[in-house]
């Protein structure tokens, strides 16, 4: 493919993305499944290009004054110096590239925008999320927001059920991957330096099952479970499993995880994840009407959220959200608390992927309200009993991570135990 075509596959990729629900990731992978004669540094050049105008649409949207994949891929172009006769020869309508361009175009390239930008262009978030992300995050607004427009690491979890952390570091470097510890999660690992998933699947340790693939704090969410051996835990919208897997391996595999979910295609990822880990005492359940009548020890409730935490990794995820669908996913927040508090005769995990507080402490304050029989553990001292470690930054009477402060995935996590006297109670 030429440089031009490249752009051009770039323009077809964003717009076909303003239709789907699907990943940008796994999106690109099938429309590339597609295009056999794109070679992989093609594939490449139209990922990266992708990526860059998802994570800085706002901006370039502000500059061309036109929120087009076309226009944005200009204004990408522009960012990035190429001055304008040589993006007038890219944009020529030759070689399979894009049609050469209107005044207007050429005079936004020309003449760029000097009047000062809103804080939600220079922070890169959608417009309608400016309070609620001020309130959120403070004073650390623009420092937040700009290390989120950042690459994320590939993190891993070692499954201690095969193999321990050092066995996978060795194995992985003797591969020619860069392999580090994770500063925190005491199982996880770390691959700094930018690799494709697809080749760290390939490896013999994740065909073997010595690790998954899983962000550090997600991991330190799921320690905060303090899942023990023969207990019994329900995982509450399971997705695929990571969770469950997470919790398999503290409990050394013993006792008894359902994990469920409203999806049956997401939980149908989870048997061939557990068996190629080497994990028994998971159940799948398709979430019907009606919440499992069982009581369990602890219950995981791994909540749909916005996934502001995870705008590094998935950044289409920002423009995709509503005010409405916010309100809809606040709902269900509650609701799944509410299902937790009925099917748990101990303890709550709350975590969501998000760094907004409708999410994450409103949902909390709420929930106590509705629920007196239940008060906040404090994150800090059941992580020091857990791991018998030193906390991550961010944990408290909860666990806030982000990609400044922790160098995560942004994530939330909250510990509700059952007290033996409600609330208010004489």
């Amino acid at each position: 493919m030429t440089p031009a075509a490249r752009l051009q596959s770039a323009i077809e990729v964003l717009e076909a993305l303003q239709d789907t629900a699907k990943p940008a990731d796994r999106f690109l992978r099938d429309w590339f499944r597609a295009r056999r004669y794109a070679g992989s540094k093609d594939r490449a050049a139209v990922a990266e290009r992708v990526f860059a105008v998802l994570r800085h649409r706002a901006s370039l949207a502000w500059r061309m004054a036109d929120e087009q994949p076309r226009a944005l891929v200009l204004a990408s172009l522009a960012a990035e110096g190429c001055d304008p006769a040589s993006i007038d020869g890219l944009f020529s309508g030759a070689g399979y590239g894009p049609r050469p361009l209107n005044e207007s175009e050429r005079a936004a390239i020309l003449s760029p925008r000097t009047d000062p930008a809103p804080l939600w262009v220079q922070d890169e978030f959608p417009q309608f999320l400016e309070q609620e992300l001020a309130r959120s995050l403070g004073d650390a607004l623009l420092d937040e927001m700009r290390a989120m427009c950042a690459r994320a690491p590939i993190d891993l979890r070692t499954n201690t059920l095969k193999a321990t952390r050092d066995d996978v570091l060795r194995e992985l470097r003797d591969e020619g991957f860069a392999a580090e510890p994770t500063p925190y999660a005491p199982h996880g690992i770390r691959i700094a330096k930018h690799v494709g998933a697809a080749a760290l699947g390939r490896t013999r340790a994740f065909l073997d099952g010595r690790f998954e693939f899983q962000d550090e704090a997600a991991q330190i969410a799921s320690l905060l479970c303090a899942a023990q051996p023969g207990e019994q835990i329900l995982d509450l919208a399971a997705g695929a499993g990571g969770k469950a897997l997470a919790l398999a391996a503290s409990m050394s595999n013993e006792g008894l995880i359902l994990a469920r979910d409203n999806d049956a295609g997401r939980l149908s990822q989870l048997p061939p994840r557990a068996a190629r880990a080497g994990v028994t005492i998971i159940a799948e359940e398709l979430a019907e009407a009606d919440p499992p009548g069982a009581s369990f020890d602890a219950v995981f409730v791994d909540a749909p959220c916005s996934g502001s935490g995870a705008w590094r990794r998935q950044p289409e995820l920002k423009w995709r959200l509503t005010p409405e669908r916010l309100l809809e996913l606040q709902v269900t927040q509650d609701q799944l608390l509410d299902q937790a508090a009925a099917t748990t005769r101990g303890r709550i995990v709350y975590g969501t992927c998000s760094l907004l507080a409708c999410e994450n402490t409103d949902r909390v304050a709420a929930f106590l309200a509705r629920h007196p029989a239940f008060c906040i553990a404090n994150a800090e001292a059941i992580w020091r009993e857990a791991t018998c470690l030193a906390p991550p930054p961010g944990m408290g009477d909860y666990f806030r991570a982000t990609p400044r402060a922790t160098g995560t995935d942004g994530f939330f996590a909250a510990i509700l135990v059952r007290l033996d006297k409600p609330r208010g109670d004489n």
